[in-house]
């Protein structure tokens, strides 16, 4: 065995899972996983719960066979884990569409870890918790996923679900260990007595799988289950360090208050990748912009701390804005010539990920020939 799946870009990420069970699995797993494409996990670089220990689709995608804008059909990579020369496929992976099209994507997956075991352990206030999750990487543990929920997520997700998630509990930690059993019970005991000492008010240890399978139930099911309690929610992804958690989940407290809209946040604690759900009712007149305008100084407030603009949904049209934010005019000049080494056109996907305007060659300022237009690949319209 190779390792290795081809599939087409249509194809649900867990059906590859499903493909290579038992003995083998695709770790990418965001909680769309039933219905998400793998064309699009290619496209925004897609990660999910276990992707602390396991990386993004990155990390598993080693070769595309991609129809340019020109209409040539190119293979990057191929089998290999690491082919010589440029990264394409690296390049590629996490572009939104803005390079190409992948017809064929060609997939690495691993062998499933002899031993998974779940707990869950619920905490009085997120502060509790992500205090936790620092010890636990503190202390070298690498579990296979470490998620976060607070209260107004834990009681959208039990009223869906009745996963047994108890609706007085301030914030929820999932703790995920996989690998060797012996390692995993050792793990496990660990992860149990650093909760307990940042005043865990109560542990759920999984007793089997079905008991795991319902713990995840409730969290895969957040986004959907915010509908129990809101008409409309807007989701943000914005990352942070792991230790300014407690300083940013206060800070959006602070606008949530401001701007009279509820706020629930689920997040992939591990890697500091937060997931605020912006509560709102689009029958009342400038909810929504509220809303949006919210959503965007959640962000800000990610980029304060040394964050970043996104995780892993991608910029698209909603984030472009603030790109110029995160990234110098040197950075989206650099950006802009790999597009347009691929696409010089703007044929692929156009109007997303780059703040506009900004066509092959255009900088702020007095007009000046870009590099490649002088060298004659791309010419101004």
């Amino acid at each position: 065995h190779n390792q290795r799946v081809v599939a087409e870009p249509g194809v649900t990420n867990v059906e590859i899972s499903r493909a290579v069970a038992p003995t083998h699995f695709f770790p990418p797993d965001p909680s769309s996983q039933i219905v998400c494409s793998i064309g699009g996990n290619v496209a925004e670089n897609s990660g999910g719960a276990h992707c602390f220990k396991y990386g993004f689709t990155t990390n598993y995608v080693t070769g595309l066979e991609v129809v340019l804008p020109d209409g040539e059909v190119v293979m990057l990579g191929g089998k290999e884990l690491d082919q010589p020369g440029y990264d394409l496929v690296g390049a590629f992976v996490g572009s939104e569409g803005t390079l190409g099209i992948a017809t064929r994507i060609v997939l690495r997956v691993v062998p499933v870890p002899e031993a998974t075991l779940a707990l869950v352990a619920y905490f009085e206030t997120t502060d509790h918790a992500g205090a936790a999750v620092s010890d636990v990487v503190a202390a070298g543990i690498v579990p296979g996923a470490i998620e976060m929920m607070d209260r107004l997520t834990i009681r959208a997700c039990e009223e869906a679900t009745h996963a047994g998630y108890p609706l007085d509990a301030g914030a929820a930690l999932i703790v995920e260990l996989d690998g060797p059993e012996a390692e995993c019970r050792a793990w496990r005991d660990d992860v149990v007595a650093i909760c307990e000492a940042r005043s865990a008010t109560g542990i759920r240890i999984a007793a089997d799988e079905a008991e795991r399978q319902l713990i995840w139930k409730a969290r895969k099911a957040a986004f959907a289950a915010m509908g129990r309690i809101s008409p409309n929610y807007y989701v943000q992804d914005g990352v942070i360090p792991r230790t300014r958690l407690s300083e940013v989940l206060r800070h959006i407290d602070g606008l949530s208050e401001r701007f009279g809209l509820p706020v629930a946040n689920v997040f992939h604690a591990g890697d500091g990748n937060l997931h605020p759900l912006v509560c709102y009712d689009a029958r009342n007149p400038g909810e929504a912009q509220r809303a949006e305008e919210l959503a965007t100084l959640i962000i800000d407030a990610c980029l304060g701390v040394g964050g970043s603009i996104t995780g892993e949904h991608g910029v698209g049209v909603d984030k472009k804005a603030s790109m110029t934010k995160m990234f110098s005019e040197a950075d989206l000049d650099a950006f802009q010539r790999l597009r347009c080494a691929f696409d010089p056109g703007q044929l692929a996907n156009p109007g997303k990920v780059m703040p506009a305007p900004r066509l092959c060659g255009e900088v702020p300022g007095p007009y000046r020939q870009h590099p490649i237009e002088a060298a004659g690949l791309a010419s101004r319209l």
